[in-house]
Order: C-alpha cells, then structure tokens, then sequence
C-alpha cells in the first residue's frame, strides 16, 4: 500500500498534515498563487502558496477559473468539487496559505 500523500502547513506548523487524493494532488495547481502576486513567499520544492482572498472567492462562488489550452483568449468557468471544497475550508478555518506536499 502506498502512503499517503500529506498537505503540510508551513506558515501554520501547529496544524496537523492533511492528507489529500492522487487526484487532488495533480488539481493543486489551479488555485495556486502567482510567485509574483504580492505577498508569496519564495517557495521550494513541493511548496505550494494559496491566497486567502483567492480561497474566501472559490467557497463563496463555488466556482473557480481556468484557461483553456484550446482558447487561451477565454477562461471557463468550473464548478468545484466536494473535495476541493473541503480543502479550501480546511485552508480557510486552519489560516493556512503556504504548504509543502510530502509524498
């Protein structure tokens, strides 16, 4: 059995790890923060910085933005998932931006 994967908070290390899905894993990219957007600390590897504005928006509108490889000129609009949506709530309630994925 493999182990499983960890969301480890950073900014947060009184919060315990969460652990996440193969398949929430590979979506972590779609909410993460720019490294230019103001307040990003530089990140290592495997470290991942979320924006609690950006996490407070995604639960509020239940949707989130992406930009199609096929139209790059339009983004669509994607309904979140129950497990997304329990990962933001997570990140919201625990205050947690910057995390590390250990695997």
């Amino acid at each position: 059995m493999s182990q499983p994967i960890l969301l480890q908070p950073i900014d947060r290390p009184e919060v315990p790890p969460r652990p996440i899905t193969t398949r929430l894993r590979g979506q972590l990219v779609y909410f993460i923060a720019s490294p230019s957007d103001p307040g990003v600390p530089p990140l290592g590897e495997n470290e991942y910085f979320f924006t609690a504005a950006e996490i407070a928006k995604w639960l509020d509108e239940g949707v989130f933005y992406l930009v199609s490889p096929l139209d790059t000129a339009n983004m669509t609009e994607v309904e979140i998932t129950e497990e997304q949506e329990d990962l933001f709530g997570w990140l919201q309630s625990n205050k947690v931006q910057h995390i590390r994925v250990i695997e």
